[in-house]
């Protein structure tokens, strides 16, 4: 199946670790843009976290050279799945921030099966995340099928 990887670069470790489980059961996975180029050492994760605090992701935004929304779009539409990294972030247990959540959009709409990796947050939009028939795995990667 080709997933691909929903999260925050700020949780890049975790997303790490996750596509390469994933592609041991012999998934096919894409990443976050700029979550890949920490992994390949292109930028380090220390630096990424540094000038994202200083200056939110704009730069970063800016320096891709591409619509980071679109692309991830293109391979969300490309996929047969979605996997939403939902961890704590910013005090809130299982945390979908606002570009996640327009990817579980777009993967709504794209009709692509949707798992999130632990249970929808308490947030003000859990009824539009419900509403998407998401798959909760509770960490467990196996059930992704």
């Amino acid at each position: 199946m080709r997933i691909v990887i929903c999260a925050s670069v700020d949780v890049t470790p975790k997303t790490k670790e996750i596509s390469e489980t994933l592609i041991k059961m012999g998934h096919t996975v894409d990443i976050p843009h700029y979550s890949k180029k920490i992994i390949d050492g292109e930028i380090s994760f220390e630096d990424y976290l540094r000038i994202k605090g200083k200056d939110g992701d704009t730069a970063f935004r800016e320096q891709a050279g591409t619509d980071l929304i679109k692309r991830h779009y293109n391979l969300i539409q490309n996929a047969d799945a979605i996997l939403v990294v939902n961890v704590a972030k910013k005090g809130v247990e299982n945390y979908i921030g606002g570009n996640t959540f327009l990817e579980l959009g777009f993967a709504h709409i794209l009709n692509k099966k949707i798992f999130l990796l632990n249970p929808i947050p308490a947030v003000n939009y859990k009824d539009e995340i419900v509403a998407m028939n998401p798959t909760v795995v509770n960490n467990d990667l196996t059930k992704i099928i």
